[in-house]
């Protein structure tokens, strides 16, 4: 079947159809066929995003983790990882990458995934931590750290994108805060404790505007950078904060 068909049954959200295909392709020549196989695999999630759940469910998989991460772009504060064990069954309409909800959803998502999760783990990394060791070392690390901070044990963990080393069982999901409830659920948890705790910032420092733009690269926090320069809480080993530190000023 040629590509152009493929994309008209994803269009159609033909949803049988495409399982079967997604079945063959994987069976034919995986490498070849990898390109169209992960929009079909995405196609399939957004319509079902507990398939990878149910998968390890039929193995006899209980305890399914999903791990993810928010603040790896911003200038200040720390990388926040989750990691979160959801009871099987667990519904809630429209979760999904925390991205893509309001504030007000996040919020919302947030009480009932704290409320009804099985378990729940933060890992916190600071930006002094971020600068010694480089961003992407950082967020493996508050991931294994939000692993290490679950009162429970999970018996295979749901990774959005980033592959860790760790002795547990791990699947490692592109788009995976699209695709898996679970990982979606560790999103939420991530996203609103980082955006609370810059919120808390902003309130200290309010000339940087960290409740509008939770520390990234705005053209109002460059400015309120150049005008008042930078805090702790600053990555310095982001370019437009090394910038203000070697030339003083965030655009050169």
């Amino acid at each position: 079947m040629i590509e152009t068909e493929i994309l008209e049954k994803i269009e159609n959200n033909e949803i049988s159809s495409l399982e079967k295909i997604l079945k063959q392709l994987k069976s034919e020549d995986y490498k070849k066929n990898k390109k169209i196989i992960e929009k079909i695999d995405l196609a399939l999630c957004l319509n079902d995003n507990y398939r990878y759940e149910r998968e390890l469910r039929k193995k006899g998989i209980k305890l399914i983790a999903g791990v993810d991460e928010v603040g790896r772009g911003p200038l200040v504060g720390p990388v926040v990882a989750a990691c979160v064990i959801l009871p099987e069954g667990f519904l809630l309409d429209g979760l999904t990458d925390s991205k893509k909800l309001s504030e007000k959803k996040r919020e919302e998502f947030y009480d009932k995934i704290m409320e009804q999760a099985v378990s729940v783990g933060v890992g916190i990394i600071s930006e002094k931590v971020i600068d010694e060791i480089n961003i992407y070392e950082a967020t493996k690390l508050a991931m294994k750290d939000a692993i290490s901070n679950m009162d429970i044990i999970p018996e295979h963990i749901l990774i959005d994108a980033m592959p860790l080393d760790l002795d547990i069982p791990t699947t490692s999901i592109i788009k995976g805060d699209l695709k898996s409830i679970t990982i979606s659920a560790a999103s939420v948890i991530a996203k609103v404790t980082r955006d609370r705790m810059l919120d808390d910032l902003g309130e200290k420092y309010p000339m940087y505007d960290f409740k509008s733009n939770k520390g990234y690269p705005t053209k109002k926090h460059l400015d309120a950078i150049d005008e008042y320069g930078i805090i702790d809480e600053h990555r310095r080993s982001y370019a437009p904060v090394s910038n203000y530190i070697n030339y003083g000023k965030t655009r050169v």
